[in-house]
């Protein structure tokens, strides 16, 4: 939890808020590769691509 605090009082102080979706979008293509690579669910996420 660290780290997301630094995160933000970076983002914060140099008025760096344009970044944060891109951070969210790298970390929801992240879970995605994770939930399809190990789960049951996998060809149904292969279907969205």
């Amino acid at each position: 939890m660290e780290f997301l605090s630094d995160l933000w009082k970076f983002l914060k102080e140099r008025k760096k808020f344009w970044l944060v979706p891109m951070i969210l979008v790298l970390l929801l293509f992240g879970v995605l590769i994770v939930i399809g690579g190990s789960s049951a669910l996998a060809p149904f996420i292969y279907t969205l691509f």
